[in-house]
């Protein structure tokens, strides 16, 4: 095989990532970071109403300037043999666009307008609008449109179109439709974002969208009429049938090859969503449950369509078709918060330091203070792997609502048998022991219905840092758990998208043999703990069955 590179880049929350990935061993050989400049300024985000917009371009300059970056890594001689450049983006990340396919916020009269802009995955102002559309797509005459994902999500393109339009008439009347982010910016990279000619991924358009075969495409027109016949326009307005993350979509754009110094015969991929090309980098297969474990935590793994059939896991997962990996079920499921629950119980503890700190009162060198903060985690963690079995309080894991399974926004988390007696070892393991309880729900319900899951990949910072979270999901899943050797399989995952797009692999499980991350260490499961961790699992089933039953947060 010929020397060849492909360009990977993963657009996340913060800032955006570019690796250059050689074809044949998968090496890194290049890296840029670019942040969001106007985001990092805290511009276009409201916390206090769930509002999180993002200009497009953010996402353009920071484009330009990972790649430039990563560029500056490698020889000459490297940069001419790139082949390929694949993306992957959060979302659902919809932006309003004119006929031409310009999100609106790059015209004048928009520049300035949050509602003309990206609306961030986790911008949850459209709560009513899902809401509404949960009851319309479940009891309309013609199909259950949540039947292969669940619950309609805020964060979900239907829901924030809806949001959009009824409360800016201005966007209701200049947006021609909406794309998502990942469509826009591969066709951005190909110079065609025209509405119907762009390319559709299919991981966005299944997952958000609700795109699927059996309805012949999206949602009907006669459904979508009844919430606003503005969304039955956008249904029209849709373009092309989705395809699959490996598609070849076109080839790099003059305006593109002249920025960026690359020749234009290079390959753009199709693209998909961020956990999902994490897994992709991760070497998802058959039987293999990927965890990426981060603030929040997704969980995918893939199964073949028949053997799907007749299974009832709609309240634990999402399930789109060629999502993840071409020619199978893609199926996601997750958290809405992992490592988040462990860094409040951080802020917590740390609020005494934090106030004594601002009033000048503390006697505290700025070394302690410092080295104090940097360690009390690992601090609880060693003193919680030392306390004894019982007292064994125990925590739901539900503190930033619950997303599977039968996801419930409004949710709240709860803590049972604590005493006196109990200093902060045993509330971090509490914590810890809920984060892994309800991960490990997810999995105990995929079993339940017969889908065979045999392996555990873990990636993001939680898998590496804290082997005390890891040993205990090993022994209460009585699973093995695989740790890579990559800190961004994302744009792993999405380099391996421009490889098999331009034709150097057949197919992504091929070219994960070569440039799939590597299993670095191996958790396994702790006979003796089993017992032990399942008797207190119940305990947090009966929680969870508790708090839901009755309301007690409402």
């Amino acid at each position: 095989m010929a020397e060849s590179y492909v360009i990977g880049v993963d657009f996340g929350s913060d800032s955006v990532r570019a690796l250059v990935v050689n074809t044949e061993t998968g090496e890194n050989i290049g890296q840029g970071v670019a942040y969001y400049s106007r985001w990092k300024a805290g511009l276009y985000q409201h916390p206090e109403l769930s509002i999180f917009r993002q200009h497009p371009l953010d996402y353009l300059e920071s484009l330009e300037a990972c790649i430039k970056k990563a560029l500056t890594d490698i020889t000459e001689k490297q940069k001419n043999h790139i082949i390929g450049i694949g993306v992957d983006t959060t979302g659902s990340t919809p932006v309003p666009v004119d006929k031409d396919g310009t999100p609106l916020a790059l015209l004048d009269e928009f520049s300035e307008n949050e509602n003309a802009m990206f609306f961030l995955w986790k911008d949850h102002a459209a709560a009513a609008e899902a809401d509404e559309i949960n009851r319309l797509f479940r009891n309309n005459s013609e199909n259950d449109y949540t039947k292969y994902q669940g619950d309609y999500s805020a964060e979900w393109y239907w829901a924030k179109i809806l949001y959009a339009v009824r409360n800016d008439a201005s966007v209701r009347e200049a947006a021609y439709t909406w794309e998502e982010h990942c469509d826009w910016i591969t066709g951005v990279l190909c110079g065609e974002t025209r509405p119907d000619k762009i390319y559709h991924s299919a991981c966005a358009a299944g997952h958000k969208a609700l795109w699927h075969s059996e309805w012949d495409g999206l949602p009907a027109a006669s459904v979508l009429e009844k919430l606003d016949p503005y969304l039955v326009l956008v249904r029209e307005r849709y373009g092309k049938a989705p395809q699959p993350s490996t598609e070849k979509v076109g080839t790099l754009s003059k305006e593109w090859a002249e920025k960026l110094g690359l020749k234009e015969s290079i390959v753009i991929s199709g693209s998909s969503f961020d956990a999902h090309a994490g897994a992709v980098g991760a070497g998802i297969a058959e039987k293999t449950f990927v965890c990426t474990m981060g603030t929040s935590c997704v969980d995918m793994f893939v199964e073949k369509a028949e053997n799907l059939k007749g299974k009832n896991i709609q309240s634990y997962c999402g399930q789109a078709e060629n999502s993840i990996l071409p020619g199978y079920v893609g199926v996601e499921t997750g958290q809405a918060a992992f490592g988040d629950i462990f860094a409040w119980f951080k802020r917590l503890l740390e609020w005494p330091l934090n106030q004594l700190s601002q009033i000048g009162e503390s006697d505290i060198s700025e070394e302690l203070y410092i080295k104090v903060k940097d360690q009390i985690l690992l601090m609880l963690q060693e003193e919680a792997e030392r306390l004894p079995d019982e007292p064994f309080p125990v925590a739901l894991d539900w503190f930033n609502g619950r997303r599977y399974p039968n996801t419930d926004d409004a949710q709240k988390s709860a803590i049972v048998g604590l005493s006196l007696g109990m200093d902060a070892p045993y509330l971090y393991r509490s914590l810890v022991f809920g984060a892994v309880c309800g991960l490990y729900r997810l999995i105990e319900g995929f079993e339940k219905q017969q889908i065979n899951i045999e392996k555990i990949i873990a990636v993001g910072g939680i898998s590496k840092k804290s082997p005390y979270v890891m040993q205990m999901l090993s022994d209460l899943s009585n699973r093995e758990i695989c740790i890579l050797d990559s800190d961004q399989t994302c744009a792993q995952g999405a380099a391996m998208y421009a490889a098999v797009a331009a034709g150097i692999y057949e197919n992504l499980e091929t070219a994960a043999g070569h440039m799939a991350a590597k299993c670095i260490k191996t958790y396994k499961p702790n006979s003796e703990k089993k017992e032990w961790y399942r008797k207190h699992y119940q305990e947090y089933l009966n929680l969870a069955e508790a708090v839901n039953t009755l309301n007690v947060f409402e």
